[in-house]
């Protein structure tokens, strides 16, 4: 045991705390406490201190010929009277990073599903108070580094960035996607609760940043709504809604199926088209109430849709026996006919076929015919220079120019 010792530290880098090796320090054992420092000499299970920069001389009860003759003959050369010194290191480390290991599952409070959130940063620390921070964190440790500290702080640090980020979110309304531009908003809602939880161990917070919030882009749920939200500003810069996207494709899938069965025929008749009108009020309705879940639209109130009146057919409807051939329906407008009409009462066209009147006896005939069902004469008359037919109401042969 030497007469006396000098004890002193040259701190490294990301250390906060060291234990000095030797344990039984003698009486009058020089310590040397540098600038950005401070000693707490740890005898008969006291902290005694904080020791500020300078040389101090140590008080241990320790003197070394006494104490040694004494250690030998009662405790086997160990003396009784242990002393030792701890130095801690007062400056102020500002990188000392922090980062969710893990996605944070949080709920996005404007579109209403969960996200995987992951944020990183870094802040910067200072002790305080020595001996609250040797007697709370240290213990019997050699030493303290950043690393130790960093980990020890890990659940504090994770409680509080889920908390005052959830928190925020739903204060301000905001999307988790769109969380990139208040990272010092942020920040300052996380520091204020970090700083008041770590204060507890004589540590003070100096300063708190949060660098980044992220999304996992390859979890489903933010691939679906980044591809909504690509969605959304599409139809803004078409100048449509998702309304009338949905309103057209009902209708382009309805005017796909007109000739696919009963239900096909039903939608292109009238009485469809009329069923149909209240339909797409209904469509329109429950679309605007997805959009404003998707979107955060307001959603339309769903009017009850009155019944659409159809006007009677101004005729009576004819049964068509099983063995009746097809109804018959107009070629301009396609309304049902009656048998044997010959003009639409819908649009009044004429139904029937041209006709030409008979050389011979005058009665019209139609066209096509070549001979008159009342008389029997030809139809189609012959020119007396070559005997080319002639077409009715030709006045010179086109073949030889004679005169009809």
């Amino acid at each position: 045991m030497p007469l006396i010792e000098v004890l002193h530290w040259d701190a490294p880098p990301k250390v906060f705390a060291y234990r000095y090796p030797n344990c039984q320090l003698t009486t009058r054992s020089q310590l040397i406490v540098q600038e950005a420092q401070e000693a707490v000499l740890v005898k008969e299970g006291q902290f005694l201190g904080p020791f500020e920069a300078g040389r101090h001389v140590l008080d241990t009860k320790n003197y070394p010929i006494l104490t040694s003759f004494a250690a030998t003959l009662v405790s086997g050369g160990l003396s009784p009277y242990t002393a030792e010194v701890w130095f801690v290191n007062l400056a102020i480390p500002l990188n000392v990073k922090w980062g969710t290991s893990d996605p944070i599952q949080l709920e996005d409070p404007k579109y209403h599903i969960m996200l995987p959130v992951r944020a990183f940063g870094q802040y910067g620390v200072q002790i305080e108070d020595s001996v609250r921070f040797l007697e709370k964190l240290v213990g019997r440790m050699p030493a303290f580094t950043e690393k130790t500290l960093s980990d020890y702080f890990r659940g504090f640090m994770l409680t509080r960035v889920k908390d005052c980020i959830a928190k925020y979110l739903v204060d301000k309304d905001f999307s988790i996607l769109q969380i990139a531009s208040r990272m010092s908003e942020i920040s300052e809602a996380i520091e204020k609760p970090f700083a008041e939880d770590i204060a507890d161990y004589g540590v003070k917070l100096v300063s708190f940043r949060v660098n980044s919030i992220t999304t996992d882009e390859r979890d489903p749920a933010v691939q679906k709504l980044k591809a909504a939200l690509a969605k959304k500003a599409e139809m803004s810069i078409l100048g449509y809604t998702y309304q009338e996207e949905r309103s057209f494709n009902v209708m382009d899938h309805a005017a796909s199926n007109e000739g696919n069965g009963a239900a096909g025929t039903m939608i292109g008749t009238g009485v469809g088209l009329g069923v149909g009108l209240g339909i797409g009020d209904r469509i329109r309705n429950a679309a605007s109430a997805v959009d404003g879940a998707l979107f955060g639209q307001p959603a339309q109130s769903v009017r009850p849709v009155a019944p659409v009146a159809v006007s009677p057919v101004p005729y009576p409807a004819v049964a068509p026996s099983p063995s009746a051939p097809f109804a018959p329906s107009c070629p301009k407008c396609g309304s049902a006919l009656l048998p044997g009409a010959k003009f639409c009462p819908s649009c009044g066209c004429n139904l029937q076929p041209p006709q030409t009147a008979c050389p011979s006896c005058g009665k019209p005939v139609p066209n096509g015919v070549k001979f008159c069902p009342e008389c029997g004469s030809a139809m189609t008359a012959k020119c007396s220079g070559c005997g080319a037919e002639l077409s009715p109401g030709t006045k010179f042969c086109p073949a030889c120019g004679t005169k009809a």
